[in-house]
């Protein structure tokens, strides 16, 4: 397989850390999003990153300077129709996602690669209304956060992906230092799946809104279970708005596995836009640290 240019449409978290990683594999890259101005800070943001890994010796100025010309911001109408990949990385509602294939299924080349970094939708559902010609070249590339250090990326194949282009993908992700796996067209695929009951676990495990009851079983968890971060700081750090979604998504998908099912207190949380480190509070504070 032969990459050239990406596009990666959504400049968040996730998005702008995907566009990072492929600029740094020395391919060209168009970051999009419906707010131009939101995408032009997301690529500050990759450029001060750029900056920061150059200073702490991990890159070379040249290396630097050079990925500085190979990404840049482009709008929606802008974009090149004959890239070889674009990867999807907006809010996670089907509709919105959904509607952005449907749109890129007319403009992209017939071979460019469709690809979602959903983290729970169902890559078959989110292909259904594409032609039958571009069904067999949409796939799942889920990433995580933050993508340009984190090495796992699921493959996900939909009922009609062609089975070729998930194994170039593995192999090309994997001659690049990611772990890559292909997972099932399942709720969740794997890691989310089974993450559910890490949180699930732990908010049933708290009850309520109770900071020291968080602490509590985040240090258990990390000293005893050997996990780099509790599940409260995690949900913190991914955003409790974005792990509620994921966890209603996947209830739902498993036609309410009671295993699965959200938490009172997770929909409070984002009821009070207490959303985690991106707001300023969520089950901790980090107001005092900003």
């Amino acid at each position: 397989m032969e990459l050239k240019k990406i596009i990666i449409i959504g400049a968040g978290t996730m998005g702008q850390g995907i566009a990072q990683w492929f600029t740094q594999q020395n391919l060209e890259v168009e970051l999009v999003d419906l707010n131009y101005d939101f995408a032009q800070e997301s690529l500050k943001k990759i450029f001060q990153s750029f900056d920061k890994l150059k200073n702490s010796g991990k890159l070379e100025a040249d290396a630097v300077e050079s990925f500085k010309k190979k990404i840049y911001v482009k709008k929606m109408n802008e974009i090149d129709s004959n890239a070889d990949l674009v990867i999807e990385a907006i809010i996670e509602k089907m509709e919105a996602k959904t509607k952005l294939f449907s749109d890129l299924d007319l403009l992209m080349k017939k071979n460019t690669i469709l690809a979602s970094n959903t983290s729970s939708f169902s890559i078959t559902q989110l292909a259904a209304n594409l032609s039958l010609e571009r069904q067999s070249r949409f796939i799942g590339i889920h990433f995580f956060n933050p993508a340009t250090i984190m090495k796992l990326v699921e493959v996900i194949k939909g009922i009609e992906t062609d089975s070729d282009l998930a194994t170039s993908l593995i192999d090309w992700f994997n001659q690049r230092k990611k772990i890559a796996c292909l997972c099932s067209d399942s709720p969740g695929f794997i890691v989310n799946r089974v993450a559910r009951n890490f949180y699930g676990e732990a908010l049933r495990a708290a009850g309520n809104f109770d900071p020291e009851k968080f602490s509590e079983i985040d240090s258990v968890l990390k000293e005893v279970g050997g996990f780099k971060m509790g599940p409260f700081e995690l949900m913190d750090l991914i955003g409790i708005d974005i792990n509620f979604s994921v966890t209603q998504s996947i209830y739902d998908s498993t036609f309410q596995e009671v295993r699965f099912k959200p938490h009172s207190l997770q929909r409070d949380m984002v009821n009070a836009r207490r959303l985690g480190r991106k707001t300023g509070k969520g089950f901790y504070s980090y107001e005092s640290k900003e």
